[in-house]
């Protein structure tokens, strides 16, 4: 059965969706099958892919109107699609009854088809992202390494910690990820220091480094393996990868 995987930050420009991406596609390079769920309303993830608006996005799923219809964007690498709709689906969903299992329902039947299902949460902590967190297995928190980044990580635990202990008894953080990383900023080293102090070996070994590939794929619609499979976001994808595998069995072992 597959992993369920939230990326989550409710601060944005952390490099959340462009990691939701590049670990979907990592998996596939490391031969497993990646669903990627874009959950939010800015529909980042589905722009950043090159999708077209689908009949059936995840609005529609959520909404109770069908079931989730994935779409390949290559072998291996299936999404389901955001847009603009999604923004009002909290306000339409609130009187819901058991509104914050609804994906969960949506994705049970999927979880069998693929090795790792990532949700690319939205940059706040309403209804969708505690559909996201009911959902998941495990949160990963994509962090910038930047001063402001570390701002909100107590409300970030706090909040998985309330789902956990009222929604979704399995679920822990699994990992922080530091992103665009610059090993010749003093400070750059200071935040991953800081967060390691804060979160101990829950602090990825790979640091995704500050890659100018990594900008520039979305702008071609292709993951970065894709776009410069050679490239220093690629190599470090694909390590993170790695390390994700890594602690997936180790747990399951």
């Amino acid at each position: 059965m597959g992993k369920v995987i939230s990326l989550l930050n409710h601060k944005g420009g952390v490099g959340k969706t462009t990691s939701a991406i590049n670990i979907g596609a990592g998996m596939v390079e490391m031969g497993r099958r990646s669903l990627l769920i874009d959950l939010d309303p800015q529909a980042n993830l589905t722009i950043s892919l090159g999708v077209h608006r689908q009949r059936v996005t995840i609005y529609e799923g959520l909404r109770g109107e069908s079931e989730l219809e994935p779409y390949t964007v290559r072998e291996g690498l299936d999404v389901i699609t955001s847009n603009l709709d999604l923004s009002g689906a909290e306000m339409e969903l609130i009187n819901e009854a058991g509104r914050e299992y609804i994906l969960r329902e949506l994705l049970e039947p999927l979880r069998e088809e693929y090795d790792f299902i990532i949700i690319d949460c939205p940059p706040s902590l309403g209804l969708l992202t505690l559909n996201a967190l009911t959902s998941s297995d495990v949160v990963y928190i994509p962090l910038q390494t930047e001063f402001l980044a570390l701002q909100g990580l107590a409300k970030i635990k706090q909040v998985i910690d309330k789902v956990r202990f009222r929604l979704n008894k399995g679920l822990h953080i699994g990992g922080v990820i530091a992103t665009m990383y610059d090993a010749r900023k003093v400070l750059n080293r200071d935040v991953v220091e800081t967060i390691r102090k804060y979160f101990g070996d829950k602090v990825f070994k790979t640091l995704i480094r500050d890659n100018v590939a990594l900008a520039e794929a979305p702008a071609h619609r292709k993951d970065i393996f894709s776009y410069n499979a050679s490239s220093n976001g690629a190599e470090d994808y694909l390590a993170l990868c790695k390390e994700i595998i890594e602690r997936t069995e180790t747990v399951e072992a």
